[in-house]
C-alpha cells in the first residue's frame, strides 16, 4: 500500500471534488511531504493513475479567468470510496504498516466512527502483542541478548519497536475512548 494513495484519496474525499493543486496544498499543510513520498509529482501521478483505475472520476471545469487551461477536478467513485476505507482500515489495524502509511491513517482517522477506530486499533494492539510474542518465542529461556553480539542488538531493536508501538497504540486508544477528536457520525 502506498501512503500517497491513502492521502490523495482522503484529501479528495474531504473536499468532495478537488483539483490537484487543492490536494497538493492539503498534503503540504499536513507536512506529508516531510514524512511520506507525497511530492508534487507523486500527487499528480496518483491522481492520474487512480482516475485510470476507476477510483476517481475527472471533471473539467471552466477555464481559468486568467486565460489558463480548464482546471481538472477529481471526485471519488464508489470504488474509490471503498478503496479509501480499505486502505485506512488496513493501516490502522496492522501491526507493521510503513510509518508513512500509519501516519496517513491516523491523520485521517476522524473519517471513521469512534467504535470502529477503537476496534481497529485494538486489532493493531493484539497483532503487535502477538508479533512480540513470536519474536520472544523463538528464544531459549533466560537468553542473554548481550551474549548474542550484533544479532542480540537486532532482537533488542525488534523488541523495542514492538514495545514502543504497543505504548503508542495504547495511548491513542485511551484518548479515543475518552472522547478525543470528532469522529464520523458525531
Amino acid at each position: 500500500m502506498s501512503a500517497v494513495r491513502l492521502l490523495v484519496l482522503g484529501a479528495v474525499r474531504r473536499h468532495g471534488r478537488a483539483h490537484g493543486y487543492q490536494v497538493r496544498a492539503d498534503l503540504e499543510s499536513w507536512g506529508a511531504h516531510e514524512w511520506s513520498n507525497a511530492t508534487s509529482g507523486s500527487v499528480y501521478h496518483a491522481l492520474k493513475a487512480m482516475t485510470g483505475q476507476g477510483l476517481l472520476v475527472l471533471h473539467e471545469t471552466k477555464p481559468s479567468e486568467a486565460g489558463g487551461p480548464p482546471r481538472m477536478e477529481y471526485e471519488l467513485t464508489e470504488q474509490g470510496e471503498q478503496t479509501y476505507f480499505s486502505l485506512l482500515r488496513k493501516a490502522l489495524s496492522s501491526h507493521d504498516p510503513g510509518l508513512d502509511q500509519l501516519a496517513a491513517a491516523v491523520g485521517l482517522i476522524e473519517d471513521l466512527p469512534r467504535a470502529e477506530a477503537i476496534e481497529l486499533l485494538g486489532k493493531r494492539a493484539a497483532a503487535t502483542a502477538q508479533w512480540r510474542a513470536s519474536v520472544m518465542g523463538g528464544l531459549p529461556p533466560e537468553t542473554d541478548l548481550d551474549g548474542w553480539g550484533p544479532v542480540g542488538e537486532v532482537l533488542r531493536l525488534w523488541l523495542h519497536t514492538a514495545d514502543s508501538r504497543a505504548e503508542w497504540t495504547a495511548r491513542l486508544l485511551r484518548r479515543l475512548t475518552e472522547g478525543a477528536y470528532r469522529m464520523a457520525g458525531e
